[in-house]
């Protein structure tokens, strides 16, 4: 399965990484986009952080770095699962602004049909147990340890009390 992932990974990657060097580069190409969310979340932005850029070309030139990091990381297998997080959230808001303007039907359909494909990513322990599980097991099997060394311990206190109580009752 590990060839079917790797390449998955890649293919599901390569959009990213091609459209983030791309809009990196020609900006202008999203500024309408970006311009139009930030109409929407801009002033709580500045409210929450007046640090955060709310200029529609450098929130796009950030973005498309992020991408390109991000889908590089999850095409190589590196930060496999927040790579695909931040893709699928940095994704969410194009597809909001593509409904709420009517974009192409297929464009809105296409973006519904990538963050599936990252969530699957991001929710994919490659076979291995997630973090949780193991967390849930250990303390799982240390409370059992715990519970037998317990009836353990009783059971030998109650075999040292016999062995005194039959001690004292013998001569000499």
């Amino acid at each position: 399965m590990r060839p079917v992932r790797t390449a998955a990974r890649a293919m599901l990657a390569s959009i990213f990484v091609v459209d983030g060097v791309r809009h990196f580069i020609n900006p202008d190409s999203k500024v309408d986009t970006a311009r139009w969310v930030l109409d929407r979340v801009g002033p709580t932005l500045e409210k929450t952080d007046p640090r955060i850029p709310t200029d529609p070309r450098t929130v796009v030139r950030a973005k498309a770095a992020s991408d390109v990091l991000a889908g590089l990381a999850l095409a190589t297998g590196h930060f496999t699962r927040p790579a695909a997080a931040l893709l699928a959230a940095g994704l969410l808001p194009t597809t909001a602004a593509g409904f709420a303007r009517e974009k192409q039907p297929t464009d809105l359909l296409k973006n519904l049909g990538l963050i599936g494909g990252l969530l699957l990513a991001a929710a994919d322990t490659q076979g291995r147990p997630s973090l949780r599980y193991r967390t849930t097991h250990a303390v799982d099997r240390s409370s059992r340890a715990v519970k037998r060394a317990a009836k353990t311990a009783r059971r030998d206190a109650k075999i040292a009390a016999m062995s005194a109580a039959a001690a004292r009752k013998m001569p000499g």
